[in-house]
């Protein structure tokens, strides 16, 4: 399990190396997504609270990457966190997430982006729920759910 004194440590010291990278040029990316996910992952964007289909999804699955499709989330760890956008408590597996610092908009938080292909996912916070007190706060834009793989 994941706790935030490593995120922190991953946003400072580096990140865990994924299973495999995606890169793909800006043009290849417009192709692929459309403008409101290019918007959110790939320019780092934010959707509006709780305009996002997946913040009231609650069927089984994976929420995988909806650039490269890498699993990033499981269902069975989704939370309602009232904040206005899809919420977990950890990731699928250690290496599926990138953690770096930001400090935009007068504030410090940590962004968490894919870690196969650096899609802009949202932002973790040590708010969460017990036992990892984690809350990932990702954009709806930025996922897709897998129902079939369960």
């Amino acid at each position: 399990m994941i706790t935030w004194k490593e995120v922190i440590g991953y946003s400072v010291n580096g990140n865990p190396k994924p299973d495999r990278r995606v890169e793909k040029t800006e043009a290849e990316w417009r192709e692929i997504l459309t403008d409101e996910q290019f918007r959110i992952t790939r320019k780092k964007g934010t959707e509006m609270a709780g305009t996002g289909a997946l913040c009231s999804a609650h069927e089984a699955g994976k929420y995988n990457c909806s650039c490269c499709n890498a699993p990033l989330f499981d269902s069975t760890i989704k939370f309602a966190s009232s904040s206005g956008w899809p919420s977990f408590t950890q990731p699928i597996a250690e290496n599926a997430i990138k953690y770096e610092k930001d400090s935009t908009f007068g504030m410090v938080r940590v962004e968490v982006m894919c870690n196969v292909c650096d899609s802009h996912l949202g932002h973790v916070f040590p708010d969460g729920p017990e036992p990892s007190g984690l809350r990932y706060c990702v954009n709806s834009e930025s996922l897709v759910l897998d129902k079939s793989a369960k």
